[in-house]
């Protein structure tokens, strides 16, 4: 077999696939319907409430840049599994594998039924959506991804370039539109926005909520640590494309705010439960069945991209020898096939046991903890292995300012509403042990599962990559 033949994960994406990635990633359905968070939690301080977007956006930035380390200094797919790995251990390693197998999970279900929910709304427009059609909807979505992300990267490129001209199409829309008004100088208009900071100035813990609030909206930056092993140098290409996205968004979440904030009241968009749709009614009336089409499709690819991420986790744990040699294959298309069956198959069992999805606020808990033992093992590298080879390195205190805010969200929630459901939690993470004990550190073997893994493989024309290929 040719060299240009053999099966492994190609470093094929470049600058602009990246970008686009990045953009889907941090643009959610959010933005388009519930920026109200930010504005009650400022007191409907208008002023106020700008500010605090463009403090999330530096906050976000720095999140990223923490990650991007990571990313380039062990440019694999599937990174911050990896890092965990090397910094506390194999156990540490399993623990976040096994947390990131259910959140997974749990996410693209939850995605895929707000997606189904949007495209069927339409249909029944003066009462709610049942539920078995929804789910039935829900099912279809998200095999027609699994389908996709079966068929490799490059034919999820073209889909990823139409989502992210439809959402900054439709996000310099509603900002040129907010835009033009102020410039017309129309006093019903303009009025909104004078005298900005004249409301009730917020205290600090209102403050604390705001920022937690738009922080979310601009969440999705660390998403290059799961497929650093497919980009063209990660070295470059992963700067490049956060100085690029990353100001890009800020200009247009800020503009999108003054947009609303011109044409309706803080009071309008407090009552509110989707603004971009009463703002669409109020302006270009024409364009409003146009806004819930725009959020499926934001959805869809934010579900198309979560799939992606996730698979590439269980394939680098079959690659380090934490789940069975089976994830460690990839089909002809350079695709982790049974990563991806597995990640459909427990997000369909979650969209049809839906209580199971509301365990995903309390799973992002365990995220939060995950990425504060992130930032200390990008420490603990640094005075351990000081030689290490780094091709970038963050600034240290984007490392702090990390640490604290995502500490923020940890503890708050526990002071705040300190509730059993957190211990449950815990318990669930700890009992990766059950399976960590007797698979991986014991190295038991199941002599039937290396039948079906044989039995697989010839089935589903799979096979292991070249160790020549191997990322790490």
């Amino acid at each position: 077999m040719g060299k240009e033949e053999k099966i492994h994960l190609k470093r094929e994406l470049g600058y602009f696939w990246g970008t686009n990635f990045l953009i889907i990633n941090v643009i959610g359905a959010g933005i388009f319907v519930s920026p109200k968070g930010v504005l009650e939690h400022s007191c409907m301080n208008v002023g106020i409430s700008l500010c605090i977007w463009g403090a999330c956006a530096v906050l976000a930035i720095t999140y990223t840049l923490c990650f991007a380390e990571i990313g380039i200094t062990f440019p694999c797919s599937g990174a911050h599994y990896y890092f965990i790995k090397r910094c506390f251990g194999p156990v540490a390693a399993f623990l976040r594998l096994w947390t990131n197998l259910f959140t997974g999970a749990g996410i693209v279900a939850s995605q895929a039924l707000l997606l189904a929910e949007y495209s069927i709304q339409p249909f029944y427009p003066s009462c709610s959506i049942p539920k078995l059609p929804m789910k039935c909807v829900a099912l279809a979505m998200l095999w027609v991804v699994g389908i996709l992300n079966c068929r490799g990267v490059k034919e999820v490129t073209w889909l990823q370039t139409v989502s992210t001209v439809l959402k900054v199409s439709i996000l310099s829309l509603i900002s040129l539109s907010g835009v033009v008004m102020l410039v017309r100088g129309k006093q019903v208009n303009v009025e909104r926005l004078q005298n900005a900071f004249d409301a009730e100035f917020p205290a600090a813990s209102q403050i604390i909520e705001a920022v937690f609030q738009g922080y979310f909206a601009f969440s999705g930056g660390g998403c290059f640590t799961c497929v650093a092993g497919e980009l063209k140098k990660p070295r470059e290409t992963i700067p490049k494309c956060i100085f690029t996205a990353f100001p890009l968004l800020t200009v247009l979440y800020l503009l999108v705010n003054i947009s609303y904030m011109t044409v309706l009241t803080p009071r309008e968009i407090l009552s509110s439960d989707a603004v971009a749709i009463t703002w669409t009614d109020r302006v270009i009336p024409q364009l409003t069945w146009f806004i819930p089409f725009a959020i499926s499709a934001s959805l869809f690819s934010n579900l198309l991209i979560n799939v992606l991420q996730t698979s590439r986790v269980l394939y680098i744990a079959g690659q380090q020898g934490q789940l069975p040699l089976l994830f460690n294959t990839l089909n002809i298309h350079s695709s982790p096939l049974i990563a991806v069956l597995l990640n459909i198959t427990m997000g369909s069992i979650a969209i049809v046991i839906t209580n199971l999805i509301e365990l995903i606020n309390y799973l992002y808990f365990v995220i939060s903890i995950w990425t504060v033992l992130s930032m200390i093992g990008l420490l603990k590298l640094r005075y351990q292995e000081p030689n290490l080879h780094r091709p970038y390195q963050v600034f240290m205190p984007f490392i702090f300012i990390t640490m604290a805010m995502t500490l923020s969200m940890v503890l708050i929630p526990l002071v705040k509403s300190p509730k059993m459901h957190y211990i449950y939690v815990l318990l669930f993470l700890l009992s990766g042990l059950l399976f960590y004990i007797p698979f991986t550190y014991l190295k038991l073997k199941l002599v039937c599962f290396e039948k079906m893994t044989c039995y697989l493989q010839l089935l589903l024309n799979i096979c292991v990559p070249d160790k020549s290929d191997e990322q790490i």
